[in-house]
């Protein structure tokens, strides 16, 4: 029945329908470089309860946002530092030298 889908304000809704696409807040590429770490301090600090107790579609909301955030900075700090550590070859490093048994002291 199409007179049923025209009802309330006809036309209105298909002149701009974003059903369907998901944006909180500011489009992170409007945010300044301050703005921008704010939101994805705040992002990452809400992520775990996010997880463990959100529906579907709030952790599907949070995945969207944080891949932006995130998108955007590295997109403006191709170059960030890295740390060693926080490579696979530093991990596996890592994991070396603790698989090393500690000595007892004393003894």
């Amino acid at each position: 029945m199409v007179a049923q889908a025209r009802r309330g304000y006809p036309g209105r809704m298909n002149a701009h329908d974003e059903r369907g696409t998901t944006m909180t807040g500011v489009d992170p590429n409007r945010l300044d470089d301050q703005q921008l770490m704010k939101e994805l301090e705040t992002i990452h600090r809400t992520r775990h309860d996010t997880l463990l107790y959100g529906s579907n579609d709030a952790l599907r909301v949070h995945n969207e946002r944080m891949a932006q955030l995130e998108g955007e900075y590295l997109r403006r700090n191709p170059r960030r530092p890295v740390a060693s550590g926080r490579t696979r070859e530093g991990a596996r490093e890592r994991t070396a030298s603790d698989s090393v048994t500690p000595t007892a002291s004393g003894t």
